[in-house]
């Protein structure tokens, strides 16, 4: 029941489906429920989802979160959204979408980011000049991998010119979203970052910058209109109202990307409180008092979604999604000929079977880089997989082998951050859908040698967070309060029994991707 009578509705437009909760305005979440969409894998680096798919889910997943929570939908007082970052909707005046969405996973416009950002004398593949220019201004510079935004908005200028010159503004998911609840073509000073075309050395006043306009070759006049974070856009526009059944006097909050949202969700909102994030992607992030960019790791902190905060932002490509692969197509794949021997919970059956596998999975090591990687290397070519496979290798030990293997990676990533913030990170808050599982919280917690602590349902930490921004923003919540909101499950301590498996097959790892990278950039440079 909510104390001061107001609820708030929090979306999480995830990349394999929508979360959606229903949560006091002091954060307590009283209901929960999940829709799911279509992911259009195209080839050739090109993954899109429909955003008309989003909306549906967002109106279907709506009416039944408020039904099965039993609250009146009248009660709503406000709406906030979490969306993966880092997606492009070209839309026209009346915000139709004119394609599919351009989403992160996407990376069609590496050629275009190899062109703005080349130059002589370069550094890392950057001409010095404009790279100064950027780091100095915005606080880093376009990936290489081409899956920011600005490389998707390039990469639709150049390929598919038709479709641009009907663009009024190109919006992220998020903002889209947004645009679905308000009619505003908004986007906010946490969330505009991967365009790479505003200022952000005040971060209190973050604008689009003239000279990275030109630098990005971006139009001002296609971009959505900058707000603060944590802010109110406004309040729900008729047809919105009507479709999802609530009332026109709920408020619309900016909301925030995943990884800031998630480090709200987390509790993590005092300086160098991390949080690591396992969903379909993973992230070791944490606020940070300070602009900063580490330029050869990938790394930056960016505006917050707090007001007047930075946030250490990085991501690694494939974390959950490495373990629904191996489900799909190799344990328990659903193409007719073996449905009969798919369990009801897949997941469970395959964690109680790597349970049973020794720490280290008997030396079989698999590297998650199966759609390329972003940090701690800015690599679209490398790819991952199984290495030092033995005769008898089990299920289990495959599936082991994948948990262990994005630990690895977080390791990999984790000294990189200790250095960023020069200092020791203690603990870690995990959260996401792999933190369900005390396995996975408990392999982190032995190969980062780090306290993992386990929130109470990790797979809601992006809703959440949505929802306490939102709170925050309608004066229901201060920011003061919001660590004490987000309650803990579990804490997992580091096993000292398996510290020397795991410190001697973490250096191969990283061995695994200085050994292979140059073959995958072989194998993989038009692909």
């Amino acid at each position: 029941m909510s104390a001061d009578g107001g609820y708030i509705l929090a979306l999480d437009l995830g990349t394999s489906g929508l979360k959606l909760v229903v949560a006091s305005a002091r954060g307590e979440i009283v209901g929960s429920a999940v829709e799911r969409y279509p992911l259009h894998a195209l080839g050739h680096g090109g993954v899109e989802q429909d955003p008309e798919d989003w909306w549906r889910a967002i109106v279907r997943g709506t009416h039944r979160v408020l039904a099965e929570a039993g609250v009146d939908p009248g009660r709503v007082v406000g709406v906030g959204c979490s969306a993966q970052w880092s997606g492009t909707v070209p839309v026209d005046r009346d915000g139709r979408p004119l394609m599919r969405a351009i989403i992160w996973m996407d990376s069609r416009g590496a050629e275009q980011v190899r062109r703005i950002t080349g130059g002589f004398p370069s550094l890392e593949g950057y001409g010095l000049r404009k790279l100064i220019t950027w780091i100095g201004r915005s606080g880093g510079a376009p990936g290489h991998a081409g899956k920011d935004t600005v490389a998707h908005i390039l990469y639709v200028r150049d390929r598919l010119p038709a479709v641009y010159g009907r663009t009024h503004k190109f919006l992220e998911p998020r903002d889209w979203v947004n645009f679905r609840l308000t009619g505003r073509f908004a986007t906010s000073f946490d969330a505009v970052a991967l365009l790479w075309a505003a200022d952000t050395r005040d971060v209190n006043a973050v604008r689009y910058d003239d000279r990275l306009l030109r630098m990005t070759g971006l139009e001002r006049d296609k971009l959505p209109d900058l707000v603060p974070a944590a802010s109110v856009l406004g309040a729900l526009r008729p047809e919105a109202a009507a479709e999802l059944g609530l009332p026109r006097t709920a408020l619309v909050a900016t909301g925030a990307p995943d990884l800031m949202a998630s480090a709200i969700g987390a509790g993590a909102v005092r300086d160098f409180d991390a949080h690591l994030c396992l969903g379909t992607s993973s992230w070791l992030v944490c606020h940070v008092p300070y602009k900063k960019t580490d330029l050869f790791h990938n790394m930056a902190s960016l505006p917050s979604a707090i007001p007047g905060r930075y946030l250490l932002a990085n991501e690694q490509e494939s974390a959950g999604v490495c373990l629904a692969e191996l489900q799909r197509n190799l344990l328990f794949p659903r193409d007719g000929s073996a449905s009969a021997a798919v369990p009801e919970d897949p997941y469970a059956v395959m964690l109680a079977l790597a349970a049973a596998v020794p720490a280290g999975s008997d030396g079989l090591i698999f590297a998650p880089w199966v759609n390329g990687e972003r940090t701690p290397v800015d690599d679209r070519t490398v790819r991952g997989g199984f290495f030092n496979q033995s005769l008898g290798v089990t299920r289990g030990h495959l599936v082991r082998a994948v948990l262990e293997g994005v630990a690895y990676n977080s390791r990999w990533l984790l000294g990189y951050v200790e250095a960023f913030v020069k200092r020791r990170l203690e603990t870690i808050t995990a959260v996401g859908g792999g933190a369900r599982s005390g396995l996975w919280c408990q392999i982190h917690a032995d190969v980062l040698d780090r306290v993992v602590l386990q929130t109470r349902d990790p797979v809601l930490a992006n809703a959440r967070g949505a929802a306490l921004q939102a709170s925050v923003a309608l004066g229901h919540l201060g920011w003061d309060e919001v660590a004490g909101a987000v309650p803990i499950a579990r804490a997992f301590e580091p096993d000292p029994g398996h510290r020397g498996v795991y410190d001697t097959l973490f250096p191969e790892f990283v061995s695994l991707y200085r050994s292979t990278r140059k073959i995958c950039a072989r194998l993989n440079a038009h692909r």
